[in-house]
């Protein structure tokens, strides 16, 4: 068994290691300045992280928050990302493969929105099994709430 410091290492032959990601992201005003934050756990091991832009808009928070959440990831692993913005999930999970398939348009044929955040996030999960969940309702988990509240203090940073 190898661990690394953040405790997100475990097995180092065998099955994927298993890796819950929370991750949100937003601004206010939207478009403003902006923040993102996830909490990664695995076992009794959690890691939170964060980060801030200037100008930006939620959209692009919420992309950027998973995209600094699987790039923390050392090794492949099998993800559960888990967000409460349909946005992300769908758009991961589905809308991607239809704009990369029409020259990064959408239906319409206007250009997709956040295409750069949207590429990154597709090298970054490149390397892991990525199941995208979408967060809602009264069962919402604490490492979710755990994840807006970093979003909105790294946001709120001057």
């Amino acid at each position: 068994m190898s661990k690394s410091s953040s405790g997100l290492d475990t097995l180092n032959d065998g099955p994927l290691p298993e890796v819950e990601v929370y991750t949100d992201g937003g601004c206010d005003p939207n478009p403003g300045p902006g923040g993102w934050g996830a909490v990664l756990r695995t076992g009794e091991h959690a890691r939170t992280l964060s980060g801030r832009q200037a100008s930006t808009t939620a959209n692009a928070m919420l992309i950027r928050g998973a995209t600094g959440a699987l790039k923390a990831l050392n090794r492949p692993c099998q993800v559960a990302l888990y967000s409460d913005a349909k946005y992300l999930v769908q758009g991961a999970s589905q809308w991607v493969r239809g704009w990369q398939s029409r020259g990064w348009r959408t239906r319409d044929g206007k250009p997709v929105a956040n295409q750069a955040e949207w590429q990154a996030l597709l090298e970054a999960a490149r390397p892991h099994d990525v199941a995208w969940l979408l967060a809602q309702g009264d069962a919402v988990p604490d490492d979710m709430e755990r994840a807006g509240e970093l979003a909105s203090q790294a946001a709120s940073l001057q």
